[in-house]
C-alpha cells in the first residue's frame, strides 16, 4: 500500500481519500495481527502446556508403581524369614512402608484416572472456540477491508473518468506564436556582429583620409 500512496500524485482526484483509506487498512491489519495472539495463541499455549505436565505425572506413576512392586516384594521376603526367626520389628516396618508405597502409588493412579479422560474429552470444546474466535476475527478483519477497497476501486474509477475528459492533459504550445520581441534590436546586433569580425580579420587595413591624400602626392613626386 506503501507503493500506491507513492504513485499517486496529490493533484489527482481523491488523493487524500486514497491516502486515508490506505492508513485505515494499515490499523485493521494492527487490530487483527493483535486479536489472534492474544485471543488465539495464548489459550493454545496454555492447552498445550497441560501435556509436559501430565506426561511427567504418568512417569511419576510408572515410578511409584515400581517401587509400590518392589515394597511388596520385600515385605514378602520379610514375612518368609520372620517365621523362622520371630522379627516382628522389621515385619511391622516392612507393612509400613509397603502402605505408604502403595497409598502413594493409588493416589496418583486416580487422580491421572480422572484427568486423563477429562483432558482427552476437552479437546473439542477447546478446539471449537478457539477456531471460533480465529475464524469470526477473519471474518470481521476480511469485511471491513472489503469496504475499504470498495472506497479505493472509486477512487480510481473518478481519476479514470476524469483522465478520459482530459482533466490532466498537457497543454501543448503554439509554436506559431509571435515573437514577443521586437525585430529590430535582432538586426541592430546582426549589423555589429558584421562590423566586429571585418574588424578583426583585417587589423591593418584600415585607411583614413589622410593616408590616402599622403600616399597621393608620393605618386605623384615620382612620375
Amino acid at each position: 500500500m506503501d507503493a500506491i500512496c507513492e504513485v499517486y500524485e496529490n493533484q489527482w482526484a481523491g488523493s487524500e481519500a486514497l491516502h486515508a483509506q490506505v492508513a485505515a487498512i494499515e490499523v485493521l491489519w494492527q487490530d487483527f495481527s493483535h486479536k489472534p495472539g492474544d485471543q488465539v495463541l495464548i489459550p493454545l499455549n496454555t492447552y498445550t502446556a497441560q501435556f509436559p505436565e501430565m506426561k511427567k505425572k504418568i512417569e511419576k506413576r510408572n515410578r511409584k508403581l515400581i517401587d509400590y512392586d518392589s515394597q511388596r516384594h520385600s515385605f514378602q521376603n520379610l514375612q518368609a524369614n520372620a517365621a523362622k526367626r520371630k522379627d516382628d520389628v522389621k515385619v511391622t516396618k516392612g507393612r509400613e512402608q509397603l502402605e505408604e508405597a502403595r497409598r502413594t502409588y493409588e493416589l496418583l493412579n486416580s487422580e491421572l484416572h480422572d484427568e486423563l479422560p477429562a483432558l482427552h474429552d476437552s479437546r473439542i470444546l477447546f478446539l471449537v472456540t478457539n477456531l471460533q474466535t480465529l475464524f469470526a476475527s477473519e471474518q470481521v478483519f476480511h469485511n471491513e477491508t472489503n469496504k475499504i477497497y470498495a472506497e479505493l476501486e472509486a477512487i480510481v474509477d473518478k481519476l479514470a473518468t476524469d483522465s478520459q475528459r482530459g482533466s490532466y492533459t498537457l497543454k501543448k504550445a503554439n509554436v506559431n506564436s509571435t515573437p514577443s520581441s521586437p525585430q529590430q534590436p535582432a538586426i541592430k546586433a546582426i549589423a555589429n556582429s558584421t562590423a566586429t569580425i571585418s574588424n578583426n580579420s583585417y587589423p591593418n587595413t584600415t585607411i583614413t583620409n589622410g593616408s590616402a591624400n599622403a600616399n597621393s602626392r608620393k605618386y605623384n613626386e615620382l612620375s
